[in-house]
């Protein structure tokens, strides 16, 4: 396992100024402690605290290219996000992140569904550089991804062929997959 590589998870809360452990945070802590994956957790609550949030770790952080996985724990609908009760396309996204994700996998967790097609998908890529956009067709505030989002970034760890991760992910966990609708674009 590469103990170098990291995540960066960015979560919407409704408020920065109040501080509470979050389940996300307790599962990147559980996730640190199982496997030796190392994150850095954040939260915003408005675009612009997304926007500040991606470039102080764009620029500010030395080891950024350690850094495999952004893992966004954002609601919204289908190809958007909410913050603020504002939402935001993925293209919009997009060209926050343009040219900035160069072999990054960004993955979002199940509190969004992700439903792109293959065009949406190729514009996310290409303007982001992004190495492929993962998340699920289901979302629920009721089942929480995160179990599974662990095992995924695990194999992401283990694994740098990203077919050979979702056909991994797929055999150890087939039936939590399907019910969520895992989905990787790249």
């Amino acid at each position: 396992m590469n103990t170098d590589k990291f995540i960066f998870c960015l979560e919407a809360v409704p408020d920065i100024e109040i501080e509470s452990a979050t389940e996300t945070i307790k599962h990147l802590e559980q996730l640190a402690l199982k496997t030796g994956i190392d994150s850095i957790y954040k939260t915003c609550d408005t675009i612009e605290g997304l926007e500040d949030s991606l470039n102080i770790l764009l620029y500010e952080d030395h080891h950024f290219n350690n850094y495999e996985i952004i893992y966004l724990v954002m609601q919204g609908e289908e190809n958007n996000i909410c913050l603020h009760n504002y939402y935001y396309s993925l293209e919009e996204i997009a060209e926050l992140f343009e040219g900035k994700m160069k072999g990054k996998i960004i993955h979002f967790s199940n509190a969004k569904p992700l439903n792109l097609n293959n065009e949406e998908a190729q514009y996310f890529l290409d303007v982001t550089g992004a190495r492929a956009i993962s998340g699920y067709g289901e979302s629920s505030l009721t089942i929480t991804s995160m179990a599974l989002d662990n095992v995924f970034f695990s194999l992401c760890q283990e694994e740098d062929d990203v077919t050979e991760v979702v056909e991994a992910l797929f055999e150890k966990h087939y039936n939590i997959c399907k019910m969520l609708d895992f989905r990787m674009y790249y």
